[in-house]
């Protein structure tokens, strides 16, 4: 037996595929800032899913002229006539269900009444309140809304008195029910379901969100904190609007929320490596890839003490320290105690990364050296990226490098002693963004137990390997920009893959202790033996024995369990199987107990096997 790592199974969460905006983070007003413009999309202007609703569907007028801050400088002048807005891809309400509704507004006329109304897609008004705005300078005003019956695109309209000026801004629409009943929360379902992987850890926020599309794209943690009309927004390299109401304080609040390390994610000052947008600094550019030599060297004091900074923001005295205080004015006067913080994200290793990268870490370490750093080594699992990203890593001593690819599931399944080999010695491993893909990009059993089959290899090695995640995470229906993802989502539906089951099942049974084992299988071939893999841990919280079994193989087979001297209760053992066809896209696992006290266990084909042995004394 060895120790292994209790916080393996974690998720990474990144806004790709409207998984922040329109997703994850429970705004259900689109363009609530009325700060779209064309940088997220050619397209877009400052008055995108806004319409006036007088019978033209007009534009609605948009102004600059003292602004509400002037991280927001656009806001809606409305001149008597209502307007519409359609969220992300409408408005989804339940019968009986509170929604807090709010605007920031300013009648630089005098008095002015307004009504508002959710309206379903049948033209019936689903609830209505009527509040007024009377002040000259901006001033938040709230309702609550109530719909009398369901609807799952419904539209939100303002009406204005006749004749009368209002500016409006921060226009937003939250249910009550949030995850933990947070306001400025997070979708309760979709919450609920990653709350259900029991995540050791979460990464945020990206990444290539981390890193930006160019220099001044980079994502600025302190830009993304405060009250929310102060907050910058900006522009998603994935091509949309970030209005970063789901901001670092709200992802410290959800790790929290599911008692799980925060690990951020901050660029070593440069860009992604595949940036593509003319910046301030572009005269930097490196022709390898479009990655620009990164934030200017006379600029780097102040980034670097904006990274001591957010360590400071999670764990600094609320009393004594600065930030402590902000996060403490925020809400949340205890610390975060992160332990973690990831410098880079699948950089180019250029001597303009090298150089900041080395800065960053000298003063994270010196000031705060109880602070383990996650370094970098590109996108690939081979390659100069990865080579040369471990040798700085190495040499400098980084306690974790986070490895990312993305693979064919014959590459898993032939490299099932990828970590075995590992130097114990050098830095840990973060495997941090990893998927089988099939052509196509399906989500399916046999991408499933390849990544099952996989991660009983990583636990064998979780002595080395600290920390995994899938990735990406979410992605809603009609806005992904990439393949295959954990779990897909509409408005109203959360629809979790076969993936997402693995890692519930390695998420629900971890343990800290490796018991080693062997898998034998009489005459079978070589390549039949890859496609069968077995692990065994012990869990000290429950005091249970963990036995996982993966079967690729397209016949059944008869197991026989040999336990040897360790005292378990046979006689009730709970077993969970996850199996279909290769192709099935809509199984989920099925748990029963069963008494095993002969030690014969069928396993299905195409099967992936958890038995839970409680401890006899």
């Amino acid at each position: 037996a060895k120790g292994i790592s209790d916080k393996l199974i974690g998720i990474f969460f990144e806004d790709i595929n409207y998984g922040a905006d329109g997703g994850l983070y429970a705004e259900l007003v689109q363009n609530r800032d009325f700060e779209y413009n064309q940088a997220d999309r050619k397209n877009w202007t400052h008055s995108y899913a806004w319409t006036v609703s007088d019978g033209s569907d007009g534009v609605l007028e948009i102004d600059t002229v003292m602004p509400l801050h002037a991280n927001n400088r656009h806001y809606a002048v409305l001149r008597g006539n209502a307007v519409k807005n359609n969220g992300y891809d409408g408005i989804p309400v339940k019968k009986g269900a509170k929604y807090r509704f709010s605007l920031y507004g300013r009648a630089p006329e005098g008095n002015v009444q307004l009504e508002v109304s959710l309206v379903g897609g049948n033209g019936l008004v689903v609830a209505s309140e009527k509040i007024k705005v009377s002040s000259k300078n901006w001033k938040k005003v709230t309702a609550t809304l109530m719909p009398s019956a369901d609807a799952d695109s419904a539209e939100l309209f303002i009406t204005p008195a006749a004749g009368r000026t209002l500016h409006v801004d921060m226009v937003s629409l939250f249910p009550h029910a949030t995850f933990k009943g947070r306001e400025n929360g997070l979708r309760a379902d979709l919450a609920e379901i990653l709350a259900g992987l029991k995540p050791k850890f979460v990464r945020f926020p990206g990444g290539c969100v981390a890193h930006g599309n160019g220099v001044d794209n980079i994502y600025d943690w302190k830009g993304s904190i405060g009250e929310l009309y102060e907050r910058k927004p900006l522009s998603n390299l994935w091509g949309y609007h970030q209005t970063r109401g789901l901001g670092y304080h709200e992802y410290f609040l959800f790790c929290e929320d599911l008692g799980a390390e925060p690990l951020p994610v901050l660029a070593a000052g440069v860009p992604c490596q595949n940036s593509s947008v003319p910046s301030a600094h572009s005269h930097n550019l490196v022709t390898t890839n479009g990655q620009q030599c990164g934030v200017p060297m006379e600029q780097m004091p102040q980034y670097i003490q904006d990274v001591l900074d957010l360590i400071e923001y999670a764990n600094g005295d609320a009393r004594t320290s600065r930030w402590g205080r902000v996060r403490a004015k925020a809400g949340h006067p205890e610390p975060f105690n992160m332990k973690y913080i990831g410098i880079g994200n699948e950089d180019l290793i250029s001597p303009a990364f090298v150089e900041r990268f080395t800065m960053i870490c000298n003063a994270v370490s010196e000031k705060y050296p109880d602070i383990k750093i996650v370094g970098t080594s590109g996108p690939f699992y081979e390659g100069s990226d990865y080579t040369y990203g471990w040798q700085l890593a190495d040499s400098m001593h980084i306690p974790l490098v986070d490895e990312h690819y993305y693979v064919a599931p014959g590459w898993m399944v032939n490299n099932q002693d990828f970590y075995d080999n590992y130097d114990r010695d050098k830095p840990h491993v973060y495997l941090g963004e990893y998927a089988a893909h099939l052509p196509g990009r399906q989500s399916n059993v046999e991408t499933a137990l390849t990544e099952a089959l996989y991660l009983l290899s990583v636990e064998r090695n979780a002595d080395v390997v600290e920390m995994t995640s899938y990735a990406p995470l979410l992605a809603k229906e009609g806005h992904t920009q990439w393949r295959p993802d954990l779990i897909y989502f509409n408005n109203t539906k959360v629809k979790p893959t076969v993936d997402y089951y693995v890692q519930k099942l390695f998420g629900n049974n971890s343990g800290e202790v490796y018991i080693a084992s062997k898998l034998s299988a009489g005459n079978l071939p070589a390549t039949a033996m890859k496609r069968q893999g077995a692990s065994v841990v012990f869990n000290k919280e429950t005091d249970t024995y963990i036995v996982k079994i993966a079967n690729l193989l397209p016949v059944a087979t008869s197991l026989a369990l040999d336990l040897g001297n360790i005292p378990v209760n046979l006689s009730e053992a709970e077993v969970t199987v996850l199996s279909g066809n290769p192709s099935d896209t809509g199984v989920s696992p099925q748990t029963k107990v069963v008494s095993i006290a002969d030690g014969n266990v069928e396993l299905l084909p195409y099967s992936f096997t958890v038995i839970r042995l409680k401890k006899l004394y």
